[in-house]
C-alpha cells in the first residue's frame, strides 16, 4: 500500500486530453492530482479556451464553443474527485522514485505522472512586434476580435492551417474586411475550412505573402508591411489589425534531458500506446502529437493515459483507492459562485457588491465612494472563462468594501471604446472618478489582492 503523501498520479496540464485523464482516473478511484496550468505554455483548458465554435466533437450536433466544452470536461473530473489546481508547474524530477513535481506553492510526490502541456502559439517576431502587441497584434481573435479597435476595419491573419481559416471567418463578423496571408500558393487547412473561407465575400486571400514588419502612429498599428516571396515585391496593406495563427511549440521545456524528445520537441511515445521512455510516466494529447492534433483525438489519447497508469500502479502494488461517489461529491462541494447581476434602473442597489451591464457601471462611477474594479469581458473569450473563478475568489474577500462591475463588451462595445480596452480579459480599478491601473489577461489571485488592499 502507498503512502497517503504519495499521489497515485500527477497529471501536468489541462485541456482535452487532462481533463480526460483526470475523469478516467477518478473514476478509477485514483484521486488524480491536477496541474491544470496558469500562464505558462498558454490557458488551463488548452488550445480550444481560444476557439469559437467545436462542430466536430462527438455528442455535440449543435455545436459547443472550446471554453463551454473545456468548462464541461473540468466539472465532470471535478465531480468524479480529481483535485485541481491553477497552477504552473515550474520543475519535474523524474531521475528518483517517487517523481517530484514542483509548482510556486506546493512540491507533491507521485507514483505516476501524466503529461498533458500541449502546445503554445507560436509569433513571428517582426520588429515592431512588441510595440504593437495588444495594440493591433494579437495570436487570439477569438480573445480580442471584438474590441472596438476591429470594428468596421480591415484585419489581417496570418496563416494558412484550419486555426488561420477558422479566425478569418470569425473576424468578419467586426471587420469590413479579412485579409488572409498565406506564405506559400497553397494552404494547410481542411477542404472543409478552405471552402468556407474562399467562399466567404469579406474575405481576400493574399498567396505567396509573408508580413515582414508592423507600421503604425503612436501606439496604434495602421498597416502590415508584406513581401511578395515570388517577385520580392514589397508593399504596405493598410490594416488595424494582425492575428497570428501560425503553428505551435511543444511544451516540453521542464522534460529536457529527462525523456526522449523528437527534433522539435515532441514527447516520443511507444508505438500505438502513450508511454514514455520513462516506466510511469505517460504523455497525452498535442504535446506527442504533431499530426491529428484534435480535440478528440487529444481526449482520446488523455483516456489511454489514465488507463494505463492504473495498470501500471496496480502492477507495481503501488495503487491507492479514494472512493468517493458524484452524490457525496455534491455533498461536500464548495457554495456556487457568486456571479454578477445585470442590473436596470429599478433594480439598482448601491449597497450590492456585485454588478453587471453599462448601467451599473455609469451609476457607481458617479455615485460610489467605494473603489471599482471593473471586468471587462467578450463572449467566446477563453482567459475570460479562466479569470472568473480566480477574480471571483478575490472578490469574495472584499465582500461590501468595493464595488466589481462586468462589462460585456460585445453588449456595451461604447463603454469598453471609452474605456480604451483593446482585448479582453482587461481589469480597471477606478477610485474618484480616476482611473488608477488596468491589467490584461489572467494574473494571479494575490496580484489583484494586492492591488484592491493597496487602494483601499
Amino acid at each position: 500500500m502507498a503512502s497517503s503523501s504519495v499521489e497515485n498520479v500527477v497529471i501536468i496540464g489541462s485541456g482535452p486530453a487532462g481533463y480526460t485523464a483526470a475523469i478516467y482516473a477518478a473514476r478509477a478511484n485514483l484521486k488524480p492530482f491536477v496541474f491544470e496550468g496558469f500562464q505558462a505554455g498558454g490557458l488551463p483548458g488548452g488550445q480550444l479556451m481560444t476557439t469559437t465554435e467545436v462542430e466536430n466533437f462527438p455528442g455535440f450536433p449543435e455545436g459547443i464553443t472550446g471554453p463551454e466544452l473545456m468548462d464541461r470536461m473540468k466539472a465532470q473530473a471535478e465531480r468524479w474527485g480529481a483535485e485541481l489546481f491553477t497552477e504552473d508547474v515550474t520543475f519535474v524530477d523524474l531521475s528518483q522514485r517517487p517523481f517530484v513535481v514542483r509548482s510556486e506553492e506546493r512540491e507533491v510526490k507521485a507514483h505516476s505522472i501524466i503529461i498533458a502541456t500541449g502546445a503554445t502559439a507560436k509569433r513571428l517576431g517582426l520588429p515592431s512586434e512588441h510595440q504593437y502587441w495588444s495594440r493591433g497584434i494579437s495570436a487570439c481573435a477569438i480573445c480580442d476580435g471584438a474590441t472596438p479597435i476591429f470594428h468596421g476595419v480591415e484585419l489581417a491573419v496570418v496563416g494558412g492551417g484550419d486555426s488561420a481559416l477558422e479566425e478569418a471567418v470569425y473576424l468578419t463578423k467586426y471587420g469590413s474586411r479579412v485579409h488572409l496571408l498565406v506564405r506559400s500558393e497553397k494552404m494547410r487547412a481542411s477542404k472543409t475550412m478552405q471552402d468556407r473561407a474562399l467562399s466567404n465575400p469579406k474575405i481576400t486571400v493574399h498567396w505567396n505573402t509573408q508580413p515582414l514588419d508592423v507600421v503604425g502612429e503612436g501606439d496604434r498599428m495602421t498597416g502590415v508591411k508584406v513581401r511578395n516571396t515570388q517577385t520580392e515585391e514589397e508593399s504596405i496593406l493598410a490594416v488595424k489589425g494582425l492575428f497570428y495563427a501560425i503553428g505551435h511549440t511543444p511544451n516540453t521545456s521542464l522534460f529536457k534531458g529527462q525523456l526522449e524528445l523528437d527534433d522539435v520537441g515532441y514527447v516520443v511515445t511507444k508505438h500505438d500506446s502513450v508511454e514514455t521512455s520513462v516506466e510511469g510516466v505517460f504523455a497525452a494529447g498535442d504535446v506527442q502529437d504533431h499530426e491529428f492534433r484534435q480535440a478528440i483525438t487529444a481526449a482520446g489519447t488523455g483516456c489511454m493515459a489514465a488507463m494505463l497508469a492504473e495498470r501500471w500502479l496496480s502492477a507495481n502494488s503501488l495503487i491507492q483507492e479514494f472512493h468517493k461517489t458524484p452524490d457525496a461529491e455534491k455533498a461536500d462541494s464548495p457554495d456556487e459562485v457568486k456571479e454578477s447581476k445585470e442590473v436596470l434602473s429599478a433594480e439598482f442597489s448601491i449597497d450590492e457588491t456585485r454588478h453587471e451591464g453599462g448601467y451599473a457601471l455609469r451609476k457607481l462611477f458617479h455615485d460610489s465612494d467605494r473603489l471599482l474594479v471593473v471586468k471587462y469581458v467578450s463572449p467566446h473569450c477563453g482567459p475570460c472563462h479562466t479569470l472568473k473563478p480566480i477574480l471571483n475568489k478575490v472578490v469574495d474577500e472584499f465582500e461590501g468594501k468595493i464595488h466589481f462591475i462586468e462589462v460585456d463588451i460585445e453588449k456595451d462595445p461604447e463603454i469598453a471604446e471609452n474605456a480604451g480596452v483593446t482585448g479582453t480579459p482587461t481589469i480597471q480599478f477606478f477610485k474618484d472618478k480616476e482611473l488608477l491601473t488596468e491589467l490584461k489577461g489572467v494574473k494571479p489571485k494575490s496580484q489583484y489582492r494586492q492591488l484592491i488592499e493597496e487602494y483601499l
